[in-house]
């Protein structure tokens, strides 16, 4: 498991969007951004994923594909990328996702400062389970 690099004590949730360090808080990236350290790698970071409707994300969303492929944590529950693309490419999956009650549970969880609170609060609601499902659906279907 992984620690906040600026405080040292919690389990960070975001990377600087500089330098690519892990920090756990709004304080702790304000803490970091003060010590004037900030440097950005020196490979060059992919540009940012389309979501499923086309747009881009943006230097708000602490979400990087390294997150997804960071070989740090345990990779038990960890799908390949190239399964992960096959979400962007459902139909049924984009359907679901123009529900603007699903797209509000969807940014709750986003927005949550415990995700996991807010993904059993999430799991409560059968829309969120359908789309629970159906991305599972997808990453799981054997060719």
């Amino acid at each position: 498991m992984q620690i906040c690099n600026v405080c040292s004590g919690e389990t960070p949730k975001y990377r600087c969007p500089a330098c690519r360090i892990r920090y756990c808080s709004l304080s702790c990236y304000k803490t970091h951004k003060a010590n004037d350290t900030c440097q950005p790698p020196k490979q060059s970071v992919p540009p940012p994923a389309q979501d499923l409707n086309g747009a881009y994300g943006n230097a708000e969303d602490p979400w990087t594909v390294e997150d997804v492929l960071d070989d740090d944590d345990d990779h038990t529950d960890k799908v390949p990328l190239q399964r992960l693309r096959l979400l962007g490419k459902s139909e049924e999956l984009r359907a679901l996702l123009r529900n603007p009650h699903l797209c509000q549970l969807m940014r709750s969880v986003d927005t949550a400062e415990s995700k996991a609170d807010a993904m059993k609060t999430a799991m409560q609601e059968p829309l969120f389970v359908e789309l629970s499902d159906q991305c599972l659906q997808i990453v799981e279907k054997n060719d």
